[in-house]
């Protein structure tokens, strides 16, 4: 027994110094050569030390399975659409954004090869209405609203989950309720199978355009309650791919049709990420630790025959710790609390253009959530959650106003189960109040926005369920529409969203038939209402902007989630599709030209396919991506602004080996198989066919 505590005394020590060695590294040398030889140490000693662990445990641990993608929470209303475990391992994906683009209803702004930013927008309501959450507590980027998706990798990533509304439960901070749509990502958290202590594995992705892309993971069982986990990557690319440029008069003649390389979306970051996690009786924590670096050029938009590097790079430094504890008080009362440090820094350098251009940005937030649920009986729950963040921006712009913001949110919301019969109801109070030390602050704001929930299961089998949902909700102007020197407006107005939703639910699952396992189908139609939108228009030059609000914007849509699983012979096969139409359109002003056009880059159609298929030890990947015509930013549906619809095609293949009870897998993938030249954002030409090659091995 005392060896056993000393041994995890050792192990806990290990890890935390470990830790304090990288973010040494990360803080003071700015990961130069030292950091490599750090990670270099990181695997010798966690190779020997998963050699010397020779010791085993008397209790057995079971493994935790594979969730079910049919399985429903008993309190659930809104299903998610939902990625996880294999899935994720094989949708030919490097970060969250990739992924993302396999659910219905959500359209990716990529700004072009692996350097360039990317963004997500549900429902055609805006990125900033998206709220994104990391282990429960949600990215924040008071600055400009947006969350860079593509410096999340999936290597540490467990399940990805889309809610539309909110996710429907209310136990969880009063931040959860304020989004119009929201992302979820959760990260691994360490299992062990029988008497194993220690997970270690090693990744290594490389590809055609000039990918380098080395990863590691450990997990080490302190305790049979606590367990801590270490993970580092990589990322170093040129970014050189080809395109192809084609443009066409107005006519229809051609102007151009050429074959071009782009040079100017290199990459080299880093990225740490360490937690440790425990359990308690009745409850559990965790907290966690995470730091991104990256130099990178950002692709230029290829207008007015200009295909060169443009100069202009972003160096990013994004840092934050975070912690959570969760516990049952009483059979009846359950509490949980949430904290958040983050530091994010910027800079922005633009050597080539007209106006020299160098400025540095420093964000910093912190976070802190109270929440409390009482069940009233077995099937009446009620809950009230209280948050506040402070957050705070610098710059070395002139005349910069240099802001801080304090927000207060407070939620109540109750769930009631009546036989088939669900309901949720939530009302959230937002209070905002903000400092500024130059120029005029924007007015204090006092939002309360309700939401409600409903679902009915209308037969016995349960197999069916009708739900829908109504939403307030808004988002406030960022710092960068208020403030920035050059386009702020403290007059802005918040911009509101209503959201009303009706859909359907339908699974089957067939025991005694060798073929058909089941299936599942999802149907939505909703209708979104926008009000006093943001945006920015130019006003004399493109370095002098100006922010307003527009009016109204009404959107229509339906989204289709169709799954199955079919089993011939030994092997399993999964097809997977989700389509979406949309109708976005401005009716902001009778008396524009684009009064009732579609809204820029929102397609009436598009959807995915996906087909999986297992045999034994082989696994094999096939998907399709379409996206229909649209419009630019110009915002007249007119031909000279169209956009062609894209699609493109991947294959991957991965087989599993096992030796010596260890686990090595191969994969190999082709991404645009059929090398379609494309564009998602106008002028920012995507790569062609690439291939890619990614080794791990489980110790």
């Amino acid at each position: 027994m005392i060896l056993c505590s000393y041994r995890c005394a050792f192990h806990c020590c290990f890890l935390i110094f470990i830790s304090v060695i990288i973010f040494k590294e990360l803080m003071v040398s700015k990961f130069t050569s030292g950091c490599y030889k750090v990670i270099i140490t990181i695997f010798v000693l966690m190779a020997q030390l998963y050699i010397s662990q020779t010791k085993k445990d008397s209790i057995k641990e079971k493994s935790i399975k594979a969730v079910n993608i049919y399985k429903k929470n008993f309190k659930e209303i809104l299903p998610a659409q939902t990625l996880s475990g294999e899935q994720l391992e094989r949708l030919n994906s490097q970060s969250v954004a990739d992924a993302l683009r396999y659910f219905s209803g959500v359209q990716i702004k990529d700004y072009g090869g692996i350097g360039g930013m990317k963004t997500i927008n549900i429902r055609s309501l805006g990125s900033q209405h998206v709220g994104v959450f990391y282990d429960g507590i949600q990215l924040g980027n008071a600055q400009n609203g947006l969350v860079d998706l593509g410096r999340f990798s999936l290597d540490d990533i467990e399940e990805i989950s889309l809610y539309n509304g909110q996710k429907s439960e209310i136990f969880q901070p009063a931040k959860d309720f304020g989004s119009s749509g929201s992302i979820y990502l959760q990260p691994k958290t360490p299992s062990f199978k029988g008497n194993q202590k220690t997970n270690f594995v090693v990744r290594l992705k490389n590809s055609s355009i000039d990918l380098f892309n080395p990863s590691f993971r450990v997990e080490q069982k302190i305790s049979d309650k606590v367990s801590a986990s270490f993970s580092s990557e990589f990322i170093q690319s040129d970014g050189v791919y080809k395109y192809r440029y084609s443009r066409k008069y107005p006519d229809g003649a051609v102007a151009y049709d050429t074959i071009f390389k782009r040079f100017d979306s290199d990459i080299k970051a880093k990225r740490f990420e360490t937690s440790v996690n425990g359990t308690l009786n009745n409850g559990n924590w965790n907290v966690r630790g995470y730091g991104y670096l990256s130099n990178r050029g950002i692709p230029g938009a290829i207008v007015n025959n200009r295909f060169d590097a443009r100069g202009q790079r972003m160096v990013d430094e994004n840092y934050f710790v975070q912690a959570n504890f969760r516990k049952k008080i009483f059979p009846k009362f359950e509490t949980q609390f949430k904290a958040k440090f983050a530091y994010d820094y910027t800079k922005y350098v633009d050597t080539v253009s007209s106006i020299k251009i160098q400025n540095q940005y420093i964000q910093k937030e912190l976070y802190l959530s109270s929440s409390n649920l009482y069940s009233i009986t077995p099937n009446w729950d009620v809950s009230a959650s209280v948050d506040f963040q402070y957050n705070t921006l610098d710059a070395d712009l002139r005349q910069f106003s240099y802001p801080t913001r304090y927000t207060s949110l407070v939620a109540f919301a109750t769930t009631y189960q009546w036989n088939r019969f669900k309901f949720l109801g939530s009302v959230l109070g937002t209070f905002v109040h903000e400092k500024v030390e130059l120029n005029t602050k924007a007015p204090d704001k006092t939002e309360w926005t309700p939401a409600a929930f409903l679902s009915y299961q209308p037969f016995d089998s349960k197999d069916f369920t009708v739900r829908g949902f109504y939403k307030r909700i808004f988002r406030m102007p960022t710092f960068n529409d208020l403030y920035y020197t050059l386009i702020g407006s403290s007059s802005l107005r918040p911009e509101f969203t209503e959201q009303y939703d009706l859909g359907f639910t339908y699974q089957k699952f067939y025991d005694n038939n060798n073929f058909f396992k089941g299936f599942y189908v999802k149907v939505d139609g909703y209708f979104n209402q926008v009000k006093d939108k943001i945006i920015a228009s130019p006003n004399g030059s493109m370095f002098r902007w100006t922010m307003q609000n527009l009016d109204y914007v009404e959107i229509l849509g339906t989204d289709v989630n169709i799954q199955a699983e079919l089993q011939v012979g030994k092997v399993k096969i999964k097809p997977l599709l989700s389509y979406t139409y949309q109708s976005a359109r401005d009716f902001s002003d009778r008396e524009e030209s684009f009064f009732g056009d579609q809204i820029p880059y929102t397609p009436w159609h598009s959807g995915t396919f996906t087909l999986m298929a297992d045999y034994k030890d082989w696994a094999f990947n096939y998907s399709f991506i379409y996206v229909g015509e649209r419009y630019d930013i110009n915002q007249n549906n007119i031909a000279v602004n169209h956009i062609q619809p894209w699609y493109t095609h991947d294959l991957s293949i991965q087989k599993k080996f096992n030796w010596k009870s260890h686990q090595f897998k191969a994969s190999f993938e082709v991404n645009n198989v059929l090398n379609q030249y494309y564009e998602v954002v106008l002028s920012y030409p995507m790569p062609g066919r690439f291939f890619k090659l990614i080794l791990s091995y489980t110790l």
